[in-house]
């Protein structure tokens, strides 16, 4: 009792330094108030209920979707049915929406004492997602099943979850076809949500616990990338263009967050720089973990001073630097506008995941009077925090266009999500089925969509800071689970401050 009041008023000292140095720091140009970073707060995780498969609950509040995916595994006789669909589309991925949910996680880990008012949201939009994997993990043994639907028929289709009659294949990984990469990850969300869990639900967080460390195992033991296994169900949707090595790495790291257990730290002391560890990369995606990776493992070097950590420390300055204007190492690419920009598709992603980094790594360095070396420079916590709440001011409205990019939050938002669900009439206004390919003419249609997937961060504007609001533009228009999962920590994070 005594050490949890002793961290807990530790955090909120930390907090409170940061909430000053923020605040000298932005007095003058500040976009937004706490109150609004509260109610994009709200509204990111309010999102989450618009991607929901499975049988929906009362306490519904995106009242324009109904029941989906009922039936999900039961031709192969085991129960799918849950978990969420990635973006527009109607397919459940694994690897994606497990990244989410370890991303989810990771914000209520490191802020979830910044967000009072929707830590019971933001829990119930985790445990959506870990109640259906648990069941894809433990459905059958040695098996792992990775995803619901036939993509290439559900792309040839522009239908409501609620109307889908494509096929609803289900698609696993196993000792014979292995998929290390999608399990590890699996492995990794059912870790991070253990901790989410342990003091609110202390039995389901045992659960998610050891049936991490069975996934764990069965991602190492049998080796090898799911796209080899299951070539064109998830290439080119969800290809693992980054192999597997940098989710084992990950996975184990979360393991041993959760568990403390010395076997883990072995493995990682192992395994490390075969895995990633001493390559230094600029992304942190559903695909590639190794920054990530790097940044949950230097909190232990900065709070144990470790020599095994002390590599993960360095990587994580070399990768914070890269991003940084005037270092040395910068090699990071921002719009004139402001905005960090690393692809064309669904830039909005890297964004995301790169703001909640500068933060969850700020907060590191500010608990344990911490720099990050740049070369003979150093970088503060301060800087840190100030380039991330430029990326989050950006997408919420501060930018060229004076558009933000959540849908229902600010004055000016898209109109044209590229998404089933938003795009066509509920079944709530039209309950008759409306087929495969007559949904089209609303994914062609020039009016707004008649659903408001409130929260929905969309892909974004490109290198010049322009954004078509077209629905044929999925690039640009299309939300995705794990774009929000970051920023939920981001939001939480400048509500409290």
């Amino acid at each position: 009792m005594g050490l949890k009041m002793a961290s807990a008023t530790k955090y909120s000292m930390v907090m409170q330094i940061l909430s000053l140095i923020l605040c000298l720091l932005t007095l003058s140009c500040s976009a937004f108030t706490s109150k609004d970073y509260a109610d994009a707060l709200a509204k990111s995780i309010l999102f989450y209920e618009g991607q929901r498969s499975g049988k929906l609950p009362s306490s519904q509040r995106l009242t324009w979707r109904g029941d989906s995916g009922l039936s999900d595994g039961s031709s192969y006789h085991v129960d799918l049915v849950g978990g969420y669909y990635d973006a527009g589309d109607n397919v459940k991925f694994g690897l994606p929406m497990a990244f989410t949910t370890t991303l989810l996680a990771w914000s209520v880990i490191e802020f979830g004492n910044s967000m009072p008012s929707q830590i019971g949201n933001a829990r119930a939009a985790i445990r959506w997602s870990t109640d259906y994997l648990l069941k894809a993990a433990t459905a059958t043994p040695g098996t792992l099943y990775v995803q619901v639907g036939d993509p290439n028929m559900d792309h040839k289709c522009w239908e409501r979850p609620e109307d889908m009659d494509t096929p609803r294949n289900v698609y696993k990984v196993s000792k014979q076809n292995p998929g290390s990469d999608v399990a590890a990850e699996t492995a990794a969300a059912l870790a991070a949500a253990s901790i989410v869990f342990k003091d609110s639900d202390p039995s389901y967080s045992t659960k998610l616990l050891q049936t991490a460390m069975k996934v764990f195992d069965f991602a190492d033991s049998y080796r090898g990338s799911y796209s080899d296994s299951l070539s064109s169900v998830v290439c080119p949707f969800y290809c693992s263009y980054s192999g597997y090595h940098d989710e084992l790495l990950w996975g184990a790291s979360w393991i041993h967050r959760a568990s403390n257990n010395a076997s883990y730290l072995a493995y990682i002391q192992s395994n490390g720089q075969t895995m990633g560890a001493d390559d230094d990369d600029y992304s942190f995606s559903w695909d590639d973990k190794r920054a990530g990776t790097k940044v949950l493992l230097s909190k232990d070097f900065l709070e144990k001073n470790t020599e095994e950590f002390q590599l993960y420390k360095r990587h994580s300055d070399n990768y914070i630097c890269s991003l940084i204007p005037g270092t040395s190492s910068f090699q990071a690419q921002y719009t004139p506008g402001g905005l960090f920009y690393k692809g064309s598709e669904s830039n909005l992603q890297y964004v995301t995941s790169t703001a909640f980094l500068l933060l969850t790594y700020a907060k590191y360095l500010s608990s344990n009077g911490g720099s990050a070396s740049c070369g003979t420079s150093t970088v503060t916590a301060e800087r840190l925090i100030s380039l991330a709440k430029k990326q989050v001011d950006y997408i919420l409205g501060d930018n060229p266009a004076k558009m933000s990019y959540m849908v229902g939050f600010g004055d000016k938002y898209p109109q044209h999500v590229h998404h089933r669900g938003s795009s066509l009439p509920s079944v709530r206004t039209h309950p008759d089925h409306i087929a495969c390919s007559n949904g089209f003419q609303y994914l062609y249609s020039a009016s707004p969509n008649p659903n408001v997937l409130v929260g929905a961060i969309l892909g974004g504007p490109n290198n010049r800071d322009s954004f078509a609001d077209d629905r044929n533009n999925y690039q640009q228009s299309e939300p995705a689970t794990y774009i929000n999962a970051p920023f939920v920590g981001a939001l939480a994070f400048f509500s409290a401050n």
